[in-house]
């Protein structure tokens, strides 16, 4: 997520598209448009407030059983799915305050017939969340100790992408791993191989773990180990092998994998709804839908820059409370890139994420 260095005007174009998408974002809506919005909300509020309606009946009267603690397990539209035991999962409705429940979720539930209700969320641990089409926060997974960034050789990667993927884990304070798949790609071809050690060569000086898997090759001892007694979420680019890792991890998964498009060298969706599975190891995996530009545009730059690790000893030290490191005299940060202590490479990412933002 081969690198800036060797091809700004690849990450130039993406960082473009990320503005891009932050501008329709914010876009003023039509009357027709925010009328449409309007009714559909409208309707979905009723048939929350119907189900509400059901399940507080349903509770009054007794018709559900005790209470039950569950973890959800996969979310599907106005229903989820419930594990309250090693191999016991139910499908669940949800009461009308509980809609923003995700994958990983601890809850309060009641069994019923013919359907379960949920009845209350525990406090979360950590959540991650992305924009939707609106520019609002929406929240993808709960309870996660590990967000794994899964990149490959194909589709081309970009440290810009990468570090957006970082900079989102760092701001929720959940530990990211970095996971170069289709390695086996990389054995008869040098070059790519001295791009990819390139662009990976600034992250272990971070502190960054980088772990090597082929799913169609087994070697995958190192990546059980790093997901062993944690709940980790798979997050990457369409097309880097995120569903093959999981089908290689859990064989009875049997996910949907989809091959790169011809057109464009860019993966195709085949994950639709974000699913937790058991792993042998103790641990627990989220795979989530793939996310081709993870947006950073909600974020403030003060935010952004809490998301270089290397950046956090100088922050406030500038010469100007404001500094915006750019060309201010006395930059604690420019004199860092002076010196090398700070890459050019991860300079650029801050650069065009924060370009990002500003044009939003």
């Amino acid at each position: 997520m081969i690198t800036d260095g060797g091809s700004v005007a690849n990450c130039l174009d993406s960082a473009t598209r990320c503005a891009n998408n932050a501008k329709m974002s914010k876009r003023k809506l039509t009357r027709q448009q925010a009328w449409r919005i309007e009714k559909i909300q409208g309707e979905r509020a009723k048939r929350a407030d119907k189900r509400g309606a059901q399940a507080e009946e349903s509770l009054a009267t007794g018709e559900l059983g005790p209470e039950r603690h569950g973890l959800v397990t996969a979310h599907f539209g106005t229903q989820v799915e419930v594990e309250s035991a090693p191999g016991q999962r139910s499908r669940c409705h949800m009461r009308a305050n509980l809609e923003g429940l995700v994958t990983g979720d601890q809850v309060i539930w009641c069994d019923g017939d013919p359907m379960g209700v949920i009845v209350a969320q525990q406090e979360r641990q950590s959540v991650l969340s992305r924009p939707d089409p609106y520019g609002k926060l929406k929240p993808v997974a709960a309870n996660i100790d590990q967000i794994v960034v899964v990149i490959a050789p194909l589709p081309e990667p970009h440290a810009f992408l990468i570090d957006r993927y970082l900079v989102a884990a760092e701001t929720v304070h959940i530990e990211p791993v970095i996971l170069l798949n289709k390695t086996d790609l990389l054995e008869s071809d040098p070059a790519l191989q001295r791009k990819m050690d390139e662009l990976l060569a600034i992250y272990p000086t971070l502190g960054y773990r980088i772990l090597h898997t082929c799913s169609r090759q087994g070697g995958l001892e190192e990546l059980h180990g790093a997901l062993r007694e944690r709940t980790s979420v798979f997050v990457g680019q369409s097309g880097v092998g995120k569903s093959s890792l999981v089908n290689a991890l859990l064989p009875e998964a049997d996910l949907r994998v989809g091959g790169l498009s011809q057109s464009t060298s860019k993966g195709t969706h085949t994950t639709t709804t974000a699913t937790l599975f058991h792993l042998p190891s103790g641990g627990s995996l989220i795979d989530s839908p793939g996310i081709r530009e993870f947006g950073l545009w909600h974020m403030s730059r003060e935010q952004v820059e809490q998301g270089f690790r290397e950046f956090r000893p100088l922050l406030g030290t500038c010469k100007f409370r404001d500094c915006r490191h750019v060309h201010e005299p006395g930059c604690a940060i420019l004199q860092a890139l002076e010196k090398g202590t700070i890459s050019e490479l991860r300079m650029n990412s801050y650069r065009h994420i924060v370009a990002g933002l500003e044009d939003g």
